[in-house]
């Protein structure tokens, strides 16, 4: 096997008959669609994982899903045989170089990324609020304000949360979806 460190000669890389991870850049915001090209026209194994958080926005909290790595993704291939393939692939800027040294990954790497990322390639972060977890009221009277949140009351789709008002601790209701975590 050749990779031992994070880069390798790309004279070395030409010599050799084993796949290996690589690190690629790509057209923003096209790393998924990228990863899908090089599946389907060349059977290249990719990894192109993807976050999906809640935001807040005008509209309220969103949810959105974006590059987990922005502008690269990861492939599996054989740099003598299929390396032009890659680069020319659509959405692929090129192989992350370093002079003439190329950007490559372990193996242990990709396998401890793909088993958070799943079949799916997306992880989600989990913003729901939990007991005792401090969090900022984004919308109503009380925006903007921190509180603690007390008792989760999931039937409605509502928390219990600790505010201090005017001196005076009070228990207040509040949307699930009207808070985020601080």
């Amino acid at each position: 096997m050749l990779v031992g460190s994070v880069t390798q000669s790309s004279a070395l890389l030409a010599l050799a008959n084993d796949p290996v991870w690589f690190c690629l850049r790509t057209e923003p915001k096209r790393e998924h669609l990228a990863a899908v090209g090089l599946r389907r026209h060349f059977g290249i194994e990719c990894l192109s994982p993807r976050l999906r958080f809640r935001k807040l926005t005008q509209r309220g909290p969103v949810w959105f899903v974006e590059a987990m790595f922005p502008g690269y993704l990861f492939a599996k291939f054989v740099y003598s045989t299929q390396r032009r393939a890659v680069e020319s692939s659509h959405g692929v800027r090129g192989i992350v170089r370093f002079g003439d040294r190329l950007a490559t990954l372990q193996e242990e790497i990709i396998a401890a990324l793909q088993s958070k990322a799943g079949s799916d390639e997306v992880v989600t972060i989990d913003s729901s609020p939990k007991i005792g977890q401090p969090v900022h009221i984004v919308e109503g009277p009380f925006q903007g304000l921190e509180v603690v949140v007390t008792q989760l009351l999931p039937a409605k789709e509502r928390i219990r949360v600790l505010l201090d008002f005017l001196g005076r601790s009070l228990e207040i209701e509040v949307p699930t979806g009207k808070v985020l975590p601080a």
